[in-house]
């Protein structure tokens, strides 16, 4: 069964000199200042469409990387993924680079390499970024 997650952002002003707040209405986690400025040059307090992304990319990788690994007999003890997103303004999205390091028992850094390369590739939000460079590092830790 399919469920919806829902964010409401509410802008106001122009593009450069405007400011909104989006809101994690799904999880009611809370409401975020996000700016041109935030997004293009310093974040100063306030998130960005990008940060919003790599939070995505990050949790869903790794979802699918602890299923990739319980799969393989070799279930994570740990795992800490950071996602960079790249934005060029005038360009969009310019780049991901997904950075994995794992505590898992029995099983050797090739084989952990190979598990996160699938996971990156069947990672829901690595197929909807699907047109954008999206690159891996992956080691035990």
């Amino acid at each position: 069964m399919p469920t919806t997650r829902k964010a409401t952002t509410i802008w106001e002003g122009t593009l450069f000199e405007g400011a909104g707040k989006v809101t994690l209405e799904s999880s009611g986690l809370g409401t975020y200042d996000v700016s041109w400025p935030s997004r293009a040059e310093e974040a100063n307090g306030r998130t960005s469409p990008e940060e919003l992304i790599a939070a995505a990319h990050s949790s869903c990788f790794s979802m699918a990387f602890s299923n990739g690994l319980a799969k393989n007999d070799t279930p994570a003890t740990s795992l800490t993924t950071t996602a960079d997103v790249e934005f060029t303004p005038g360009t969009g999205i310019t780049g991901i680079k997904l950075t994995v390091r794992g505590v898992v028992e029995g099983i050797d850094n090739d084989t952990f390499v190979q598990l996160a390369t699938a996971a990156k590739e069947g990672c829901p939000v690595s197929q909807a970024l699907a047109g954008t460079t999206i690159t891996l590092d992956a080691a035990l830790a």
